[in-house]
């Protein structure tokens, strides 16, 4: 790799992708201590939520739309995200679905499975 391009690609303090990336991050300001890092967890709740959609719409080759919910879990977190399945005109008639997603805490995907589908249009009842 020539001089030129290994000062592009590497910059003070630009993470280079990938886990060692995600660890570096977080030991960055060694005097502050945030609640993921307490708990253990490789990853932030926003990191989470980004690797979450992105491996999901790798696997199904959809894009999601929205992640509904992000929870921590014991060994790394758990995310609902919401995909369109079928679009449709009008829109609120569209299929969607609503995928759980577990992530290891380093923010990969385990596991995922479709909880839920309907429409766009649908308005879930208060209980």
């Amino acid at each position: 790799m020539a001089a030129a391009e290994e000062d592009e690609t590497r910059r003070p303090g630009q993470p280079s992708g990938g886990k060692a990336a995600r660890r570096a991050e977080g030991s960055r300001d060694s005097g502050r201590t945030n609640r993921t890092e307490r708990k253990g967890r490789g990853v932030s709740a926003p990191q989470a939520m980004r690797c979450a959609a992105d491996q999901l719409r790798e696997l199904l080759g959809r894009a999601p739309e929205s992640v509904s919910a992000i929870r921590p879990m014991d060994e790394g977190w758990q995310a609902d995200v919401e995909v369109l399945e079928l679009e449709r005109v009008p829109t609120t008639t569209s299929v969607m679905a609503s995928y759980r997603v577990r992530l290891d805490a380093e923010g990969e995907l385990v596991e995922y499975e479709r909880t839920r589908r309907y429409t766009r249009g649908q308005v879930d009842r208060g209980g």
